[in-house]
């Protein structure tokens, strides 16, 4: 259990049986009556922002929970497989759990998985990629004052902007927090 005392951003926390990490959070002490913390959660599961206060010093069930590294191995129709790197377990995680990082992972990626209760609850690709660009249009030079970009779609399936001088079949690296050209590989 920890207190209104103990908050930092990035705990989660137990709340009305959500998981709800802490986005920021503010202890007020008024000129008149009892101190009290004014704090805004992101469910972890919905993403949904929710904003309380509470008096200083309640109880909250902090959130165990247990980060992994795990292998993607293959996407099946619905279902995504990772393999655990050491006791070579498999799991199946579906659309929900997936998100936006099937996008960012190819065969024997790693990736962490988040776990609560032994149950996994969300997946985070690594922050910097190396995918090969599949198409991507020709760039013609024109007249500009500083350089352009282009849209090239990656061996994934994403679409990124890269500059006009990258071509088809380039290995380039992404960052994939913000889906950005960082440089060329091969």
């Amino acid at each position: 259990m920890i207190s209104t005392a103990d908050f930092k951003n990035g705990i989660v926390v137990v709340l009305e049986g959500d998981l709800m990490q802490i986005v920021e959070f503010q202890h007020v002490k008024p000129g008149k009556g009892g101190a009290f913390v004014r704090t805004k959660f992101k469910n972890v599961l919905t993403g949904r922002v929710l904003e309380k206060t509470y008096r200083s010093g309640e109880k909250f069930e902090e959130a165990e929970l247990e980060q992994q590294v795990w292998q993607y191995l293959y996407h099946d129709g619905d279902l995504y497989h990772f393999m655990h790197k050491e006791s070579f377990e498999q799991l199946a995680v579906g659309d929900d759990i997936m998100g936006d990082a099937s996008k960012w992972l190819k065969e024997n990626t790693d990736a962490t998985l988040l776990f609560y209760k032994g149950k996994c609850i969300s997946l985070e690709p690594p922050f910097f990629v190396e995918l090969a660009i599949t198409q991507c249009d020709p760039g013609f030079q024109g007249d500009r004052a500083t350089g352009g970009n282009k849209p090239a779609t990656l061996e994934t399936g994403a679409v990124v902007q890269v500059p006009l001088f990258i071509q088809e079949g380039t290995i380039i690296k992404v960052d994939t927090r913000t889906a950005s050209y960082i440089e060329r590989v091969g």
